[in-house]
């Protein structure tokens, strides 16, 4: 309406965290082009945190809040009345997670789908033994780890939970990765390909395939997920998942504006992941 104060909250747990760095960036400067003002506020993963800095914002007057990424939502129901009780007063806005209430738009990346696209070929193709490595339990990680578990289901094979590890340190902690799969090695885990939840995670599998000598792709294919600007830094650049993060944040955009100018919104958009096949794919 014409009392806005045309400004949107905008909310980030970890503003250090590569992947959601660049969608704070991308959302901050597509409203800016659409005539908003940003205010930030780098929230942590805690809940307190959460529901503290939205109260913030809520009392700054805010047009609407973006919650941006997928660790605003928890499997417990509980712990979402918080998003509940924001979209009571202003339009929320979720990018990258999946939470349908009213008042509340999202627009996110079919992981499910996209890991279980990907681990299917791999099983097809002879790599039956895959090691899934993740590092965080948000709804996107939730969604990730079901598209591996239903890869071995639609190939009718029994999921090998050993194969399924999580990294839950700092995931730029690259020796602490190389570490946890030196164990899992040497206590006789075989694996011939790695999917992980995030490209920190799979640049740390090469560097563990390095230490030991496993000739990548040959013996081992390495994906990671983000498609960020780590997959091409490493030598050999690494195959990733492509979230179409750029794409996420325009919709979740044009969600924003058309809801706040009383235009019909799409409520929930979602975005197939690609694989980009580099050199650690065969």
């Amino acid at each position: 309406g014409l009392n806005t104060m045309r400004t949107v909250g905008l909310l980030c747990a970890d503003s250090s965290d590569i992947f959601l760095a660049k969608a704070v960036y991308h959302i901050e400067q597509s409203l800016r082009e659409s005539g908003y003002h940003s205010i930030l506020c780098c929230t942590g993963y805690a809940l307190e945190g959460k529901r503290a800095s939205l109260e913030l914002l809520l009392e700054q007057h805010v047009d609407a809040i973006v919650m941006i990424g997928s660790n605003f939502v928890s499997s417990k129901n509980a712990d979402n009345r918080y998003i509940e009780e924001a979209a009571a007063s202003v339009p929320v806005f979720l990018l990258n997670a999946d939470f349908r209430r009213d008042n509340v738009f999202c627009s996110f990346c079919d992981d499910t789908d996209a890991v279980c696209r990907v681990a299917s070929d791999l099983i097809k193709k002879g790599s039956p033994d895959i090691l899934y490595l993740y590092d965080s339990v948000s709804f996107s990680g939730r969604r990730k780890l079901s598209g591996y578990k239903k890869a071995y289901k639609k190939a009718g094979c029994n999921v090998n939970e050993s194969l399924i590890m999580r990294f839950a340190h700092n995931h730029e902690d690259f020796s602490g990765i190389c570490e946890m799969l030196d164990k899992a090695w040497d206590s006789g885990i075989r694996f011939q390909a790695v999917l992980t939840s995030d490209d920190f995670l799979a640049v740390g599998v090469m560097k563990f395939a390095r230490s030991r000598g496993i000739k990548v792709p040959e013996d081992l294919q390495v994906i990671g997920y983000n498609n960020s600007v780590l997959s091409i830094c490493y030598d050999p650049a690494v195959s990733s998942i492509d979230n179409r993060l750029e794409e996420m944040c325009e919709a979740l955009v044009s969600q924003v504006t058309s809801r706040l100018s009383g235009e019909e919104t799409e409520r929930s958009l979602s975005f197939e992941g690609l694989l980009i096949r580099r050199d650690t794919t065969v």
